[in-house]
């Protein structure tokens, strides 16, 4: 009986299929690369996480790059292999500073990350292969951004106070305009005939986007990302990450990083300035976000993560986002993975300080605090 007469016979006795041979003896081994494989590596391991319907942009090992240019944190890449062939992958970047210490992350600035595998065995060699880099890095702790728990005995503290908050979309803006509630559709019409421009860019918009995007982070009481992390964004991910700027008039009064990945969309980066609150500006942007989503043909706009029943809970969820878990692993080293948060009480009069400080001064500082926070 041949592989393939036997094949179909099985199929037809509803039996599985067995697997061939060489792929159930062949053993899994773990490679680690640092910055020098990247440029050799990276379009192969893109491909390799893109094989999915829905892949989003975040997924995508090349943001080992842009961490690196615009944060100046170390790449590491672990790849499990079977043969000549991948079978899993966990970027991750190493993150250091003199205030904070020194952290391994997969993946900084980014709400979902982790381990990408084919199968547990690849998944578990991989954490193995972290949580040794980890030890041998000496970091406080190592932090997998997943969005399933990973069973995994060195993982075993966890943080899942928060959720992805995501929309499925429809097919046309009219079809998504109509599935929002009236109180949405007169916020966005109000923007609308309040005299605001949408303009969509790429780095001819970073100087407005930016301005915006750090007096909101000031007023907030958060460092800010240096302006470089957006460059190296939009540098990495031409055509698949782009800016939105809402003005009045001369004055931009709100702005977006929108990226593209393969059937979705996300906004990691969003920000209006509270004096123009009245205008409606950050309801009509969103309005924006989400048409241009599904006018690239996407299936899901990802709004990023939220404390339930939090204020930006409730705004994604008046947008219809439905919650979806969210699972930051750890392997604790020294310390607590509380000890970052943000809304740890030690940092509270520190957060009071920021938001006092002018605009200027945290622009001049933030980059250089915020890049050693993991």
């Amino acid at each position: 009986m041949t592989n393939t007469f036997g094949n179909a016979l099985m199929s037809l006795l509803n039996l599985p299929v067995p697997k061939p041979l060489h792929l159930l003896t062949e053993p899994v081994k773990v490679l680690t690369h640092g910055r020098s494989d990247l440029d050799r590596h990276l379009s192969r391991w893109s491909a390799y996480v893109s094989r999915g319907e829905q892949v989003a942009l975040s997924r995508d090992p090349g943001w080992l790059r842009v961490l690196e240019k615009g944060l100046g944190h170390t790449p590491h890449c672990l790849e499990a292999v079977r043969g000549d062939r991948t079978c899993g992958l966990l970027p991750l970047a190493s993150v250091r500073s003199r205030l904070f210490g020194h952290f391994l992350v997969a993946l900084p600035y980014l709400n979902s990350g982790g381990v990408t595998a084919d199968d547990d065995a690849s998944r578990g060699l991989l954490i193995d292969a972290a949580v040794q880099l980890a030890d041998r890095l000496d970091v406080r702790y190592l932090e997998l951004r997943h969005e399933q728990a990973a069973e995994h005995p060195a993982l075993a503290d966890r943080r899942s106070d928060k959720v992805h908050m995501r929309l499925q979309l429809p097919g046309t803006p009219g079809q998504l305009w109509d599935k929002l509630a009236a109180k949405v559709r007169n916020q966005v019409r109000k923007g609308q005939n309040g005299g605001l421009i949408v303009s969509w860019g790429g780095l001819e918009l970073l100087g407005e986007f930016y301005a915006v995007f750090s007096e909101n982070m000031r007023d907030l009481g958060t460092p800010v990302f240096g302006r470089g992390l957006f460059r190296a964004v939009l540098e990495q991910f031409p055509g698949r990450a782009e800016l939105c700027v809402m003005r009045l008039g001369d004055q931009p009064v709100a702005g977006a990083l929108l990226l593209h990945g393969k059937g979705v969309t996300e906004v990691p980066s969003a920000s209006s300035l509270r004096r123009y609150n009245s205008t409606n500006a950050n309801m009509l942007m969103y309005w924006h976000l989400l048409e241009r989503a599904v006018q690239r043909r996407q299936q899901v706009f990802d709004f990023g993560r939220s404390t339930r029943e939090s204020n930006t809970y409730r705004f994604k969820k008046q947008w219809g986002a439905a919650p979806e878990p969210a699972e930051w692993q750890y392997r604790m080293r020294r310390g607590a993975a509380a000890d970052m948060r943000k809304d740890n009480p030690r940092y509270q009069r520190f957060i009071s300080v920021w938001q006092r400080l002018p605009v200027c001064v945290t622009r001049w500082i933030g980059p250089a605090i915020v890049r050693g926070i993991p």
